[in-house]
């Protein structure tokens, strides 16, 4: 922490004191405000030295970036996201209307509930006010003559129909509780101590409210169309005395103070976190493998909502509710709970339906693979890469390299196809792992072993360049995910399915159309992790008809047999990929089509349908024309 740091929090302090003395002299005070200002003192000052440390701690790339883009057009997307997922919640409301509306009707709710508050006390106040009075408005607004605030009445009646919103959105939330699967969702999250408390003082706030601003009016006649006549009903029933008023907005001012110290500490602090990490999403920051102050701010914009647990093939087919990306992040993030955090990140798939799912886009998977790295033991001797010394790069000038990947060589179909691609197109080519092969690293990776991997993306990198080929083409996605993200090539990277479907639109090789109805299935490492949907469906349509599935693209299910989960045994892993292979089958096709040598392997043994990769469906299609 800076002496610069230190200043301001000591001036901070002092003038923070020194503003609750004077007010206490001041008119437009009561006692029962305290709860409330010393809440809002405490959650500004842990908010800012939360955010502080955490800045401070980005790394050195990222740093570069803020400074490169900090005052380029990048804020305004930043703004529109914000604000549309902030306050809308708009990724939500397109999973689930009523689920999207719960979560609107709080966070916009309230938001308007604080700035046209703010607007009523102004225009009621216009020599000024302390800012408690916009929360206090209806017990305060008796200390001046309202007969020069032309818009009372409409202000009253706007606020009562914004509080009502914010109850909606309160029952919404309540009813969840008890009963989730209306509101899209199979499963709900199991919170924490603080987290519980927290939401139970959150969800006081508005009733205590409502019943507040009734009491007055029961009293004092103020309020609009809600207020009014439950303050009528509050009279009948024998509660309207000044004794019962000032107990209710002490519970209203202690509901908010409680709300408001428990923030920087519960899941609630995603509030205003959410809005930093989109801001430095949007100007290019992104996590490392190394624990950074951006994945605080990641772990810290979780609002545990539990979307990311029912798409989970580990909960779904196997009913493993304990390690998804919310206890992921829970226990990263909570003291009490990193001893969980190890056993949690071993424990997954790594197929990032998680983050498909995850309304703040974060992202998970590297959240679990930074645990994964830690104090992560080697698994080879000292020199045990020696091998690589020996592999040396072909003179590939003028050509484009292929990598196989090691899967690939396990479905020798898809290399042989590849290479008669390749020999129709007229493309010269350099098989770079035909016979020596090296693996991406990323499988090792993802398991934590990153001195390991980092090895095998030198070596491989080394005869990439040395070799001078003008692109890499690759068959396995895993592979492609690899050399696309971590390795930093300066040469174009594609996967088969980009490459063939690149051929295809220049006319480079020619293709008939079968009969054939094939189902696709997305990899994971394709999809989800690249974003490559629409080359291999262009494919699949110019050589086969291609059938919908029910759940495809982002959703599609894993295969269960990737490299992700080192716990999973065959029958687990079985369950899963049956799930997965019924999607596909439901449509009855005559083939499986898929673009990755793994899940052709999964499907494979399912012994049910005929299984191709798209490679091989493209070469037995190609139509040979005389190149002579």
């Amino acid at each position: 922490m800076s002496w610069l740091f230190i200043v301001f929090v000591i001036v901070y302090w002092i003038g923070a004191i020194g503003l609750l003395v004077w007010s206490v002299f001041k008119p437009l005070f009561s006692v029962f405000v305290l709860p409330f200002v010393l809440g809002v003192i405490l959650l500004l000052f842990f908010s800012i030295v939360k955010y502080w440390r955490w800045i401070h701690s980005f790394d050195k790339l990222q740093r570069a970036i803020i400074r490169k883009n900090i005052w380029s057009w990048r804020f305004l997307p930043a703004i529109w996201e914000a604000f549309r997922e902030g306050l809308l919640h708009w990724r939500i409301t397109k999973k689930n209307l009523l689920l999207g509306y719960m979560h609107r009707s709080l966070a916009f709710g309230w938001f308007l509930l604080i700035v046209v508050g703010a607007v009523q006390a102004r225009l009621a106040f216009p020599d000024g006010h302390p800012f408690w009075v916009a929360i206090f408005f209806n017990y305060f607004e008796l200390d001046v003559d309202l007969s020069a605030f032309k818009h009372a009445d409409l202000f009253a009646n706007l606020m009562d129909a914004l509080l009502i919103y914010v109850l909606s959105g309160l029952f919404l939330a309540m009813f969840k509780k008890v009963w989730s699967r209306p509101m899209g969702m199979r499963r709900t999250t199991r919170h924490t101590l603080m987290d519980r408390v927290a939401k139970l003082s959150l969800w006081c706030i508005f009733p205590l409210r409502l019943l507040s601003e009734g009491v007055t009016s029961s009293l004092f006649g103020n309020g609009g169309f809600l207020i009014k006549p439950f303050g009528n009903l509050i009279y009948t029933i024998g509660l309207s005395n000044q004794a019962f008023e000032y107990t209710c907005w002490t519970l209203y001012s202690v509901a908010l103070g409680a709300f408001f110290c428990l923030m920087p500490f519960s899941r609630y602090m995603h509030i205003f976190t959410e809005v930093f990490l989109i801001y430095f999403r949007n100007l290019g920051v992104r996590d490392s493998d190394k624990k950074t102050g951006y994945t605080m701010f990641e772990l810290s914009a979780c609002s545990r909502c539990g979307i990311c647990i029912d798409g989970c093939p580990m909960n779904r087919e196997l009913g493993i509710v304990n390690m998804q990306g919310v206890y992921m992040l829970q226990s990263v993030r909570n003291l009490e709970l990193q001893k969980n955090a190890e056993p949690i990140a071993e424990n997954c798939l790594m197929c990032d339906r998680c983050v498909a799912d995850c309304p703040v886009n974060i992202d998970l998977s590297v959240v679990r693979r930074q645990v994964r790295i830690k104090n992560k033991k080697a698994i080879d001797a000292k020199g045990g890469y020696g091998y690589l010394r020996d592999v040396q790069p072909f003179n590939s000038i003028g050509r484009v390299a292929y990598f196989g990947g090691c899967m690939s060589h396990l479905t020798p179909g898809i290399t042989k196809s590849m290479e008669a691609i390749f020999n129709a197109a007229g493309q010269k080519y350099w098989f770079m792992d035909r016979d020596e092969s090296i693996c991406c690293g990323r499988p090792l990776l993802q398991q934590g072993f990153e001195n390991q991997a980092f090895e095998l993306r030198r070596k491989n990198t080394e005869l990439i360049l040395n070799s001078k080929a003008t692109m890499l083409i690759t068959s396995c996605p895993i592979c492609y995910q690899a050399f696309k993200k971590e390795y930093k090539l300066p040469i174009p990277v594609m996967h088969h399915t980009e490459y063939i479907d690149m051929l295809i639109k220049s006319g480079r090789i020619k293709l008939r159309k079968d009969d054939r109805k094939v189902t696709y299935h997305d990899p994971c490492e394709l999809g989800r992790g690249c974003g490559i949907y629409d080359e291999p469906r262009s494919i699949l349509k110019a050589t086969t008809t291609l059938l919908k599935t029910k759940e495809e693209r982002e959703h599609s299910l894993c295969c269960g047999f990737n490299l992700g989960n080192p716990l999973l045994d065959i029958d687990q892993q079985t369950k899963i990929r049956n799930a997965a292979r019924d999607n596909l089958l439901a449509p009855h096709p005559d083939s499986i089509a898929t673009a990755c040598p793994m899940c052709k392997k999964a499907f494979t043994r399912a012994d049910n349908v005929p299984v191709k990769d798209i490679a091989e469906i493209v070469a037995e299609n190609i139509i040979v024309t005389n190149r002579s």
